[in-house]
């Protein structure tokens, strides 16, 4: 049987576009387990993605994963032995990209997930899979929280309302005294793109509702500190230039200007 069989377009997407960008601009993003994995992938969907798709949404999913990367990067440097907690993992492949050997890994998202994750990439000898709704936080109690940990919440958040968030991250504060997290989101204007690109894809059932309009006003909301507020793009925009298409190029800066997309990063205590 094949292991992508019933796998949903939502974890489709971001596994297509890194398939993408690997072998389009492998300078800027190259995601070895993505590639080896795009034979067993029904061609079909991953067809109507791309179809569906730009240069520039491909671009937009993956520079998410290479800021996050960098930046899991920046805190393994400072911390050394840590933990990584991805949650909403998905088919995401960061413990497989980055050589972290005194990180544990955590991928944490819903036991159907979970249980098709563990078909498709099995687990690294640091790594951790856990079925459980990520917003009840019972999988908190499966990690050392006195080791410095890094949250993160990948293309997640978008699908709930505010004050649900806002709850989660109270609780999520009171259990990480030395916790970090960063994740991604769209300004009101951007979430609505979001939310066209997604039904483009044929699926029109995954609505997306949260957004930030100002970073630091959602910091200190959630009574954190925001360490940094980083735009999707720099990156992107200075490695690939003249060999992106001019749309994708005029998308980035114009993204990038009006901070429709970002990374937020946060202290929690």
């Amino acid at each position: 049987m094949n292991e992508f069989n019933g796998v949903a377009d939502t974890m489709l997407i971001p596994m297509a576009a890194r398939i993408y960008v690997s072998k389009r601009f492998p300078e800027y993003f190259y995601d070895k387990t993505a590639l080896s994995l795009e034979e067993k992938i029904p061609q079909d969907a991953l067809e109507r993605i791309w179809k569906s798709s730009s240069e520039y949404t491909m671009l937009a999913s993956v520079a998410r994963y290479y800021n996050f990367d960098e930046m899991i990067k920046a805190f393994f440097a400072r911390h050394g032995k840590c933990n990584i907690v991805n949650l909403g993992a998905g088919l995401e492949t960061a413990a497989f990209r980055l050589q972290a050997d005194d990180a544990i890994f955590y991928e944490i998202d819903l036991p159907e997930v979970i249980e098709q994750r563990k078909h498709i990439l099995g687990a690294k000898e640091n790594e951790r899979l856990i079925g459980a709704d990520l917003f009840t936080l019972e999988w908190a109690q499966h990690i050392d929280t006195a080791v410095p940990s890094l949250l993160i919440v990948s293309g997640v958040f978008q699908y709930f309302r505010e004050e649900k968030i806002v709850r989660f991250l109270a609780d999520v504060k009171k259990r990480f005294p030395k916790g970090e997290l960063i994740f991604d989101a769209t300004n009101e204007v951007g979430i609505k793109y979001a939310n066209k690109y997604v039904q483009k894809t044929g699926n029109t059932s995954a609505q997306m509702y949260f957004y930030v309009n100002d970073c630091s006003a959602f910091a200190q909301k959630c009574g954190m500190t925001l360490t940094e507020q980083r735009t999707f793009y720099t990156a992107a925009r200075k490695m690939l230039k003249r060999k992106l298409k001019l749309y994708t190029r005029i998308a980035m800066k114009v993204c990038d200007d009006g901070g429709r997309t970002v990374i937020l990063h946060l202290q929690l205590n």
